[in-house]
């Protein structure tokens, strides 16, 4: 009986809410690589040096040390690369798509998952402009995407923009640093 409260009591304090879809997967995988008709998913291993740069960089490893790119080809031209990042909050986790271009630069991003009490602050972000803030970025970049809305949307808006905005910073070294070596090799 102890444990049971005591388990009650922590997620009373977490108030973790069920995580919702808020894109499907296969929907974000076709907005992010656009016009392609064949799908390629590779995963890198990260050893322990490199998963240890990629937390030095920004803070994060993948939690079973893989990470995924998804490429695009429309017949036997590359239309792009996207991965899909978890970003771990006190309000529970978000998913966050990040599509490139075969130049190496974001085509996009889609918050495909939140839980039921971040649902209306992401749609409040996306809404207020929050993915155009990315467009363009590429490895070596900052996202800015919460700065960007400071001033028009709501505190919790712009809060989950800096969830986004890790991310963003993620999917953004993991491809700069990873995708070109491991994958393209």
């Amino acid at each position: 009986m102890n444990l049971l409260l005591r388990g009650a009591t922590i997620a009373a304090v977490l108030h973790i809410t069920p995580a919702v879809i808020l894109v499907k997967r296969p929907d974000a995988v076709q907005a992010l690589l656009p016009g392609a008709d064949s799908y390629l998913a590779r995963e890198v291993h990260l050893s322990d040096p490199d998963a240890h740069r990629l937390h030095e960089l920004v803070d994060w490893s993948p939690d079973d040390g893989v990470l995924t790119f998804y490429s695009g080809k429309a017949g036997t031209t590359g239309v792009g690369v996207l991965a899909f990042v978890r970003v771990d909050t006190p309000h529970g986790p978000i998913e966050v798509a990040v599509g490139f271009t075969p130049q190496g630069a974001v085509r996009g991003v889609i918050v495909t998952k939140a839980t039921v009490e971040m649902k209306p602050w992401v749609l409040e972000a996306v809404g207020a402009g929050l993915v155009e803030s990315y467009r363009a970025l590429k490895p070596g970049d900052v996202p800015a995407g919460a700065a960007s809305l400071a001033g028009h949307a709501g505190n919790l808006a712009v809060y989950i923009a800096g969830e986004v905005d890790k991310g963003v910073a993620r999917a953004l070294a993991a491809y700069g640093t990873f995708y070109n070596a491991h994958v393209r090799a």
